[in-house]
């Protein structure tokens, strides 16, 4: 009889431990649902008190309506650098088909931007709106001392860009500006060796070439089609779309220097796809010693995003992301070689992002992303636009 005893006693005390020990699951995703941004089970998902203890920057995002808001909508899950707080988006029926996609909650989008950041909070905001809409997205950030990163180019005209440094240097907020090739490996190794270490002589001629089949072509959504064909909310057709692109680029290379003359040429090529704007963009800049070609189009057979820089003895091209050619004098062979190093502290447009506004990198005025070399790229578009329509060459610096 003793020895039943211990034994059921033995069976209570292991039954009263698992039970004590084993967690209510149900309940652990349920509250894991309540605490999440994304309402969903924590191994799978950055719940809000988890990232919060690894300080993370919290991010608004205004606008969905452009196709590249999915690159932070893809991997947001998996972050631990950036949380995302709120959306600003009044079509409800592209919030929720992205919704549906990438699992955020509803529960975070507003109808407008100003409602959005008073609810939420941001530190700073990614704008994937029109590019006539970034001026209204630093009118309402900056003022609450809130950091702003758009889609390039940063404006649609001087006028917009002037205002928005205004705000950005009276509030002392950081005003970046997004590029998909600010990420390319062999972008900066064409630098080092054109610029940094001369290996190829002094620059004279610089060939950049952006663009692809057109973004209807390629199936850009019925949202994003609706501004970027726009030449009051996109700016231009392929002239802004891929123009900035060699502007950018041209701009880092001669460190901020402004080109004296901008003459372009702009044609629409197919009309009956784009009839309000140019789909073949070709921008000639002059500086006292060198020469840009910029040749942004949605008519290239294939995607090009290709820079070209000529020295006096040899070139250096960047064919790609990450291959690269290169030959220093005519004595020598060509080399081919593929480039994987980033010499910046990070890859990631929205980690840099997060780490500028931590104050862990700091934006040089020369580089890529900075405000400086952006006011630039849009006195380059508007330049080249205008000498299109006027059919003349356009002087900018004095």
């Amino acid at each position: 009889m003793r020895t039943i005893k211990l034994f059921l006693s033995l069976l209570c005390m292991i039954f009263i431990h698992a039970t004590i020990a084993q967690p209510n699951i149900q309940q652990e995703q349920v509250t894991n649902k309540n605490n999440t941004l994304l309402g969903s089970i924590k191994s799978n998902y950055i719940l809000e008190d988890d990232a919060e203890s690894l300080n993370p920057v919290r991010i608004g995002i205004d606008g969905l309506s452009h196709d590249h808001v999915h690159g932070i909508l893809n991997d947001y899950k998996n972050r631990s650098d950036i949380l995302i707080v709120g959306i600003a988006e009044p079509n409800k029926k592209r919030a929720q088909d992205l919704s549906e996609r990438y699992g955020f909650d509803m529960n975070i989008v507003y109808d407008d931007l100003t409602t959005m950041v008073e609810k939420t909070n941001p530190e700073g905001v990614v704008a994937f709106n029109s590019i006539y809409d970034h001026l209204n997205t630093v009118e309402i950030c900056a003022p609450r001392g809130i950091h702003v990163m758009v889609e390039k180019p940063l404006a649609v005209s001087n006028e917009h860009a002037a205002k928005m440094e205004s705000l950005a240097k009276e509030n002392n907020i950081h005003l970046l500006t997004n590029y998909e090739t600010t990420w390319y490996p062999t972008l900066y190794k064409s630098f080092d060796m054109a610029v940094s270490n001369n290996e190829i002589g002094a620059i004279n001629k610089v060939l950049i070439n952006d663009g692809h089949k057109g973004p209807v072509e390629i199936g850009c959504s019925p949202e994003f089609l609706s501004w970027l064909t726009d030449p009051v909310l996109n700016g231009g057709g392929a002239v802004t779309d891929f123009g900035c692109y060699g502007a950018n680029i041209m701009t880092w290379i001669m460190q901020n220097e402004i080109p004296e003359t901008v003459t372009a040429v702009l044609q629409t090529i197919k009309p009956d796809v784009y009839p309000k704007v140019d789909d073949q963009a070709t921008i000639i800049l002059t500086y006292p010693n060198t020469q840009a070609i910029i040749q942004g189009s949605w008519n290239w057979p294939v995607d090009r995003k290709d820079l070209t820089i000529y020295g006096k003895d040899g070139y250096v091209e960047a064919i790609n992301q990450h291959d690269l050619e290169f030959r220093l004098n005519r004595s020598l062979p060509k080399q081919e070689v593929r480039v994987t190093d980033f010499p910046l502290e990070t890859n990631d447009p929205f980690n840099y992002f997060s780490r500028v506004i931590k104050g862990e990198i700091t934006v040089k005025i020369t580089d890529l992303s900075s405000l400086e070399n952006n006011i630039i790229v849009v006195k380059i578009l508007e330049a080249a636009k205008k000498s299109a329509a006027e059919g003349r060459t356009v002087t900018l610096k004095y």
